[in-house]
């Protein structure tokens, strides 16, 4: 008989810690390789963790709503087997490495192996939803096809499809369509108002007049890291208003040619993008981060876009290289995050990695706000509502008053790093950019 140790999972560089949200699996269940054990959350995204080996689960050693930290043992699973020196089993950071214990007594040997479960790879379809390497290798043994497989009704995290659901669903049909759709009962709404309300925290009232409403997981992780943020850094805002009425122009008289063209819309969010990562590039001290007395500046350009979720809780999406990337290709990626974001789909590298965060209270009617930073990152652009305003306008005639669209800016920025003049510098410099903006370009 041998044990397996199930360690909690790395999920990115930067997670050390996730909660458990439930057990799928109890003790004395069995449970085959890739079946889904337990459901875990992290301050960027909700995964499963299956198990590494068929077996029986022996123990468990935390309780659902607990948060654990990376690498910690979480559960022991007895697996049949002669003893045997444990093999290297692949962990979360390193390919081949394994920790091994052996324990005797009077009666048996077993063989104590710790498994380190490496972080569940995102195996999405096209619509975006999940499929564990359990379901995904029934499906393939059933010839089940993607179209049928994605309106089997999942009784999982977020109405993931698991094991049961396969089983369910394969002892009511009859054969695999020849279009790949289902001939029996559609699938349940899964949308995500509904999944809003089944997910919200139970409430209490303590009298007619006062409301006790419980924090959900996410509101407390935000909550955590905004008051580590205005620990950690000496906060300092600049403001100023910019002229984008050539922008306003420009998006009005393409907008329908650009979804027709490319299937995509167009917003100011890949425009404000397109600003911010050139500045970068002309302040390369901004897209930096503090390590104790040390600087790291970043060579990439990675800039996190600040998302609502349709729970009120927030989600930072971060697009990689940004500077790299044009108008189309930013819209593609602007448009392809927030959506997934909100139907809760982003990948676990999705939300990490950012050196620059962007966040549009303009989308709230708010003129301007005062972001806290997005630790360990130095610096935030809050941009906000755009207003038609009367503003003075120099022209080959003189000075006139002119109806213009107007915009606030504003930059909230570690003091210990940044001061007021490069601060301030750089957020002129975006606002440059921005009115600079070519309203003759092409898409």
């Amino acid at each position: 008989m041998a044990q397996v140790e199930l360690i909690m999972p790395k999920m990115g560089e930067s997670i050390i810690e996730a909660t458990i949200l439930k057990w799928v699996k109890q003790v004395g269940d069995k449970v085959e390789v890739d079946e889904t054990i337990l459901e875990i959350a992290t301050d960027k995204v909700d995964s499963e963790v299956p198990s590494p080996v068929d077996g029986v689960i022996q123990e468990i050693m935390f309780a659902e709503n607990e948060t654990i930290a990376i690498g910690k043992v979480i559960a022991v699973i007895a697996t049949e087997g002669e003893e045997s020196i444990p093999q290297a089993t692949p962990s979360v950071t390193q390919g081949t490495t394994t920790s091994t214990a052996s324990a005797a007594s009077a009666t048996t040997t077993s063989v104590h192996e710790t498994i380190a479960v490496a972080a569940p790879v995102a195996n999405v379809s096209e619509e975006g939803r999940f499929y564990s390497p359990l379901v995904r290798n029934i499906a393939k043994e059933e010839k089940i096809g993607q179209a049928e497989l994605d309106q089997i009704p999942g009784t999982g995290l977020n109405g993931r499809v698991t094991k049961k659901d396969m089983l369910s669903y394969l002892k009511t049909r009859t054969q695999a369509p020849a279009n790949g759709s289902i001939q029996s009962k559609a699938a349940p709404s899964t949308s995500p108002d509904l999944a809003t309300a089944s997910s919200r925290p139970a409430t209490g009232s303590m009298n007619g007049a006062v409301e006790i409403v419980e924090m959900d997981r996410m509101r407390k992780l935000i909550a955590d890291h905004m008051v580590m943020s205005k620990h950690t850094s000496p906060h300092v805002t600049s403001f100023i208003e910019v002229d984008v009425t050539d922008i306003v122009n420009w998006r009005n008289k393409v907008k329908n040619q650009f979804q027709e063209k490319y299937g995509q819309k167009i917003t100011f969010t890949p425009i404000f993008m397109e600003a911010v990562a050139r500045a970068l590039r002309d302040f390369p001290m901004v897209n930096i981060s503090v390590d104790d007395n040390k600087i790291i500046v970043k060579k990439d350009i990675n800039i996190g876009m600040a998302t609502a979720l349709p729970s009120g809780n927030l989600i930072v999406p971060v697009i990689k290289n940004a500077d790299q990337l044009n108008l189309l290709g930013l819209s593609k990626q602007v448009n392809d995050l927030a959506q997934r974001a909100r139907n809760n789909k982003l990948k676990p590298a999705e939300v990490q990695g950012g050196t620059f965060t962007l966040t549009n209270v303009g989308t709230f009617g708010n003129v301007m706000g005062t972001p806290i930073i997005n630790q360990p990152q130095v610096a935030i652009l809050a941009v906000g509502a755009i207003r038609k305003k009367p503003a003075v306008v120099e022209t080959a005639y003189g000075d006139l008053i002119a109806v213009r669209q107007m915009m606030f800016l504003s930059l909230s920025y570690d003091h210990r790093v940044v001061d007021g003049f490069l601060g301030g510098s750089f957020l002129r410099r975006i606002g440059d950019y921005l009115e600079q903006f070519d309203p003759e370009q092409e898409i």
